[in-house]
């Protein structure tokens, strides 16, 4: 516990100094905000002040070993006792090791790697090994990226284009990156029809899209295997079969960005082995290192990859912490971790049954549309009308509602929206699960209590 004078102190100089992502400094300074987070153990984290939290997204659904592994710091020390950098034109044992270590894990013949320091930053380079590859090809006029609306892929300055959701506000950016055609999200909750309707509805409409657009102009497609601005969409068996015969027909990438999704989260080491599909390029980050220190990374086929090969055919593509060897040890302990001690498997079993005790508040609230995910990706739609599926007004303050709740109870866990997306780490028990859902259960009763839906058991 850091000292009353000293946690308040870090809060004044948070709010007159640091810029964070999300949060208005002004509200934060009002609310007594922001926390100050000072250790981690598992799905908690204690405070400055002594409380002790459960962290249900783990971070950015990123914390995927869990808060307080030694391991990884202590892979991170020694190799920063060894080397800590490079020199231009050199690489180092841990990156060269943790090359070979996701070309092993990743399905097919993606095995050609691009470290890089985030999620943007790894779909930005997807997005230009893409446009190079057919360049380099000869088909220069292949630019245009087709992404689906509702899907977040990051908030650089090209992929902050890709997707977008309520939330995304990009009118400061304007005028948009060229290039960027939307399709559909295959969300039946939204649409009435069964999932494999819709799944067969949206994949299908990719195809007109290309058509339309004119597949001499269309570089890639890119989407998230398990969508999450929109609460954790599972798309119907046939979708992604089908988006990787569309694109084969056409001669179009396809990018998985498994920056959420990967490293066991959907319950398999990459959410695409769910329908057995190896996309062109996939782009990982977050649970690659648990966020213990920046990391990620572009990871292409032998086939894509391969008309770089050559003196005058490298990517013209440098970031200064690319394949940064203190990333890179941490990683592969990391890993180690995931697999060693079956966090895949429990993403899977734990999921399963956290589904499944969210589905049973159903009964209890009627604010509970919809219930969805897989894996440790665990989503609830809240709407005004279950039968209408009528949706809450701006004015009815969904979010600063829920937000207070939860605190109240609690819950680490913010929602911009009536969509409550949990992604805890996927070292968490199913007591943990209980403990998460009891809490979801009263901040619920609360919230429907303020709206006049429901009343207190």
């Amino acid at each position: 516990m850091v000292a009353q004078t000293t946690a308040e102190a870090l809060r004044q100089s948070s709010t007159r100094y640091l810029w964070m992502h999300n949060r208005d400094w002004i509200q934060m300074a009002e609310e007594g905000d922001p926390m100050i987070a000072v250790e981690g153990d598992g799905v908690r984290i204690v405070d400055s002040d002594g409380n002790s939290w459960i962290d249900v997204n783990g971070g950015y659904n990123s914390v995927n070993v869990g808060y307080g592994r030694q391991e990884i710091a202590d892979a991170a020390y020694e190799q920063m006792n060894r080397i800590a950098y490079f020199p231009n034109g050199t690489t180092t044992e841990p990156t060269a090791l943790l090359a070979r270590k996701l070309a092993e894990i990743t399905p097919g013949t993606l095995s050609r790697v691009f470290p890089v320091s985030g999620g943007s930053e790894a779909n930005e380079t997807a997005i230009k090994i893409a446009r190079a590859y057919h360049s380099r090809r000869g088909d220069k006029g292949r630019f245009k990226i087709i992404s689906r609306m509702g899907s977040y892929h990051g908030t650089t300055a090209g992929v902050v284009w890709l997707g977008g959701t309520p939330t995304t506000q990009r009118d400061d950016f304007e005028p948009a990156y060229p290039g960027m055609v939307y399709a559909p999200q295959p969300l039946p909750y939204l649409s009435d029809e069964t999932p494999s309707e819709c799944a067969v509805r949206c994949a299908e409409a990719v195809e007109e899209l290309i058509k339309f657009e004119g597949p001499e102009t269309v570089a890639a497609v890119i989407a998230e295997p398990v969508a999450m601005p929109l609460g954790a969409v599972v798309p119907g068996d046939e979708y992604w079969p089908m988006l990787r015969d569309i694109c084969d027909r056409y001669g179009v990438l396809l990018i998985a960005d498994e920056v959420i999704n990967g490293f066991g989260r959907t319950g398999k080491m990459f959410a695409v082995e769910h329908w057995d599909v190896v996309p062109d390029i996939m782009s990982v980050a977050k649970g690659i290192i648990s966020s213990y220190l920046p990391l990620a990374a572009t990871i292409a086929t032998e086939e894509v990859a391969g008309v770089f090969a050559g003196e005058e055919d490298y990517l013209r593509h440098v970031l200064t912490s690319s394949g940064h060897p203190v990333s890179a040890a941490a990683s592969l302990k990391n890993i180690e971790i995931i697999e060693s001690e079956n966090m895949v498997e429990n993403a899977a079993t734990v999921g399963a049954y956290f589904k499944e005790q969210v589905e049973g508040m159903i009964g209890d609230h009627p604010s509970i549309g919809d219930v969805r995910g897989i894996g440790l990706l665990v989503a609830i739609e809240l709407v005004k009308d279950r039968l209408t599926k009528e949706p809450f007004a701006p004015e009815d303050r969904v979010a600063d509602r829920l937000n207070e709740s939860f605190k109240k109870n609690g819950l680490l866990l913010r929602v911009g929206g009536p969509i409550i997306n949990m992604g805890p780490p996927l070292c968490i028990t199913t007591s943990e699960v209980d403990e998460i859902v009891h809490a979801l259960d009263l901040s619920l009763w609360e919230f429907e209590g303020e709206m006049g839906m429901g009343q207190y058991a």
